[in-house]
Parts: C-alpha cells; structure tokens; sequence
C-alpha cells in the first residue's frame, strides 16, 4: 500500500466519512462499516480528496489516458471539480462536466454542465463508493447519448469487495459491463490492515465480507 493510500484512510477516519457500527447500504445489507462521503464538508476537506483523486489518477491510468473528467450527480460533482483543480496545479489542466439530474428546458438546456463532450473522448469517470453500480449504468447512457466517447475508466474512493450480481465485485462487474478498468483509492482490505481496529470490530467486518465479498 502505497504511502497516499495510508494517508487517506485516516483523512476518512479522522473526519468522519468512515465510521464502525450497524448501517445498511442501499442494497439493503446489514454492513459494520459506512463510507458516507456527504460528510466532507469544508473547503479545506474538498481540497485534500482531490488531492487524493488526483494521487490515484496518476498512479494508475495517468494523466495521459483520458481527456475530461466526468461526475454523476450528485456526489460526484464536487468530486470532478476538486480532482480537476488539484490536477491543474500539478501542471495537468484537463476538462470536467457533469450531469443534471433532470433535464433543463430553457437557456443551455441538456443534461449536462461544463465541458461539452466530442466525438473520440476519452472519458474518465469519478464515484464515491461503488456499491451495486447502479449510477454507472444510468451514467454511461448519458454520456453515450451526448458523443462517441470512449470510457477510459472508472476512479471510486472505497472498492468495498462485495459481490454484485455474480461472483465479481460490483466494481469488477461494472468495469467488465462496460469494457473500462476500475481503480479505488484504496479497498476495504486495507482499510482494516492499516487501521488496525478492535479485536471485535475486526471480527464483524471478517463476517461481513465472509457472507458478501467477491471471490
């Protein structure tokens, strides 16, 4: 694990966005763990994830391997915005949109804010937390209705490791639906290795993923 990863397990720790005790995902499953990334709240918050968005872009796809930067709404429009910044002052200034969750039928109109998509782009999407993947496959639609674009990959901050519909990864899953690799910043895995949390805690989180998480 690399030294950024360690890093942002703690930011996520320290102010919040992860937390220990019973919650249930949107799937509908009783988890010990939440990744809630609402919760960033400052600034000065918004700032460091980007950083970190950024860190993952370029210790993995890199800054050659797309064109624009996508963010479903709504989580991932501070996402776009904040990785988008960080990359700038790295030397890296590279386009972002985003989508509307309704439609606008006046002034601009369309679903979509920012860059406008072209023909042959290279689009890299980013996402908080990958559960079932449903947001992806509501996105990819909106983006192949505005151009030819090509998927460069998907960017999430927390890979859970939980079975989709079959043995993959809900991750893994939508990366093979879609043709396009998937990177976390980091995984539940090693949330638990570098966190180094309570014997019971531990035991909670090893029966979840014993029940729920990819082969």
């Amino acid at each position: 694990m690399d030294r950024y990863q360690e890093t942002f397990i703690d930011f996520m720790y320290r102010v919040g966005v992860l937390t220990f005790g019973d919650f249930t995902t949107k799937s509908g499953r009783k988890t010990p763990y939440f990744v809630n990334t609402g919760l960033y709240s400052t600034g000065a918050q918004l700032e460091t994830l980007g950083n970190y968005y950024a860190d993952t872009i370029e210790a993995t796809i890199g800054t050659d391997g797309f064109d624009v930067l996508f963010g479903p709404a709504y989580k991932g429009i501070p996402l776009v915005v904040a990785t988008s910044a960080a990359l700038a002052r790295r030397g890296h200034d590279v386009a972002f949109c985003f989508n509307r969750k309704e439609a606008k039928d006046h002034g601009e109109g369309g679903v979509l804010v920012g860059h406008k998509l072209q023909d042959g782009e290279r689009v890299l999407i980013l996402e908080d937390v990958t559960t079932a993947g449903t947001s992806i496959r509501e996105t990819v639609p909106v983006l192949r209705a505005a151009a030819d674009i090509h998927l460069a990959g998907l960017v999430v901050s927390v890979d859970r490791c939980e079975r989709g519909t079959g043995e993959l990864s809900a991750l893994a899953q939508v990366g093979e639906e879609f043709s396009m690799p998937t990177f976390p910043i980091v995984n539940v895995y090693q949330i638990m290795e570098h966190l180094g949390l309570p014997e019971e805690d531990m035991a909670r989180m090893q029966a979840y993923l014993d029940r729920y998480g990819a082969v």
